[in-house]
């Protein structure tokens, strides 16, 4: 009972008499006293109401100028770290400047050293100018005592320097022209030189040509003395010529000998001539080996018009008969031949007698030379191989 009026009079701040005579269940005062009591009660607690809401202030007001002043303190704090840092920089820098101005001190006492030295000598080009002028004076004196014969010197020096200039120039001239004779002389002699190159080149070309065409003749010789002995007997009838001018060889066969009248496939008289002729070829590997067919200049008969419609057939197929004989049974390699018709259009007689026209049904094996320039290498070659 007596606490939580102890609080309340704490509380309030009231004197614990008008506590005690408001509390006393029987009146100590009189009722205008009482009521006068309760009024300075009230206004007591509207005074402690504000009071705390003062002390309430107070206190907000107190923690703001508490942390202001931490604030406040920290950057005094921040402040003296930086001045202290500033400090640190200007003693280095001050220990830099003191180093520096002993490097100047020391610098100053070496250009004032040197200074020293340029000023005695300058003292002693001095005293030499003066030297120098007095000779110069003196100079200047024998000149003019000798200026008349010094001028016909010079004159004469002049002369002599305006002939040597325009020698000079004739010189130069002249060895201006003598370079130009020179390179026209050089071209025309390289010229030269080129076409004598051009010459010894071509005739050794030539020569190499004469002597591949030589030799060539030589083969192809070789090969009609091989040939005539093979088919002596055919020659001795006539249904076999063969004739060789310089460098081509020429076999030349009566259409009876390999064929019947009007056809193109070969008898087996013809082939036993083939067989001989082909025995030879197949050893030629330098020469080319045309064969061609000829007939008469009279047309197809009726009756055969069905296998050949002109001579032209009739030549060829005869001409390309033999080549298919020479390969397939004569060995003869297929690079080396060709096969051609020409019907009546290159007669060896007239065709106007029954043997003239028997001439010029024909088969001629002809043999000519590959081109000269490739036998010229391979002779070349087989020269430096044999040396």
């Amino acid at each position: 009972m007596m606490r939580p009026f102890v609080q309340l009079v704490r509380a309030f701040n009231i004197p614990a008499f008008v506590m005690l005579c408001a509390l006393a269940p029987i009146g100590c005062v009189s009722s205008e006293t009482h009521t006068k009591a309760l009024t300075e009660l009230d206004a007591t607690k509207k005074l402690s109401v504000q009071q705390a809401t003062e002390l309430d202030a107070l206190k907000k007001k107190s923690q703001a100028q508490a942390d202001q002043l931490e604030q406040q303190l920290a950057g005094l704090q921040q402040t003296l770290e930086q001045e202290a840092t500033q400090r640190k920089a200007a003693e280095q820098q001050a220990a830099s400047l003191a180093k520096e101005r002993e490097a100047l001190e020391a610098r100053s006492s070496e250009l004032q050293f040197r200074l020293d030295g340029l000023e005695k000598e300058n003292g002693q080009l001095n005293s030499e100018l003066g030297n120098v002028r007095s000779q110069i004076t003196n100079l200047e004196q024998k000149l003019a005592s000798g200026n008349a014969s010094a001028q016909e010197e010079i004159a004469k020096l002049q002369t002599q320097a305006y002939e040597l200039e325009a020698d000079a120039a004739r010189i130069a001239k002249e060895r201006e022209q003598l370079r130009q004779e020179q390179s026209r002389l050089t071209a025309s002699l390289e010229q030269e030189r080129q076409r004598l190159k051009a010459e010894e080149a071509e005739k050794a070309r030539l020569e190499q040509e004469r002597s591949a065409k030589e030799e060539e003749i030589k083969r192809l010789t070789k090969t009609q003395e091989e040939l005539s002995r093979s088919l002596q007997d055919e020659i001795a009838k006539g249904n076999i010529t063969i004739q060789q001018v310089r460098d081509r060889l020429t076999i030349n066969m009566v259409d009876r000998v390999l064929f019947d009248s009007g056809q193109a496939q070969i008898k087996p008289a013809g082939i036993k001539v083939l067989k001989q002729v082909g025995d030879v070829l197949n050893k030629i590997t330098d020469k080319q080996i045309r064969i061609e067919g000829h007939t008469d200049n009279v047309p197809i008969s009726a009756k055969l018009q069905d296998r050949f419609k002109t001579n032209w057939e009739l030549s060829t197929g005869r001409a390309t008969t033999v080549v298919r004989y020479l390969i397939d049974h004569g060995g003869v390699d297929r690079q080396y031949l060709s096969a051609v018709g020409y019907a009546d259009t290159r007669p060896i007689a007239s065709n106007d007698s029954e043997e003239g026209r028997s001439s010029n049904r024909r088969i001629e094996i002809v043999l000519y030379p590959k081109d000269l320039n490739q036998i010229a290498g391979q002779l070349e070659t087989s020269t430096a191989a044999s040396k």
